[in-house]
C-alpha cells in the first residue's frame, strides 16, 4: 500500500541525497529513518518511565526486588 505525504523541500532534498549516497530507493531510506526515530522515542519514553519509578522509593525497591527474582532464571542450568 502506498500513500502520498507532503514533506518540506529541504526534507525532500535530503531524502534524495541520502537515497543517492546509499544507492537505495527513497522509500527504503525513509522507512529506515522512521524506524530509527520510533526506536529513539521508545527509549526516551522508557527512560522517562524509569525516572518516574525512581522518584518513588517504595516503587523502585519493588522493581529492584522483581529484577532480583528474575535474575535466578539466568542460571537455570541451560547451556549456551
Amino acid at each position: 500500500m502506498s500513500s502520498t505525504v507532503r514533506i518540506s523541500l529541504s526534507s525532500q532534498k535530503l531524502l534524495k541525497e541520502l537515497s543517492s549516497r546509499l544507492n537505495e530507493p527513497m522509500q527504503a531510506v525513509l522507512d529506515k529513518a522512521l524506524e530509527s526515530f520510533r526506536r529513539e522515542q521508545f527509549l526516551k519514553e522508557t527512560n522517562a518511565a524509569y525516572g518516574s519509578l525512581r522518584q518513588s522509593p517504595r516503587a523502585w525497591k519493588e522493581e529492584q526486588a522483581e529484577r532480583k527474582a528474575w535474575d535466578v532464571s539466568l542460571s537455570d542450568g541451560i547451556e549456551d
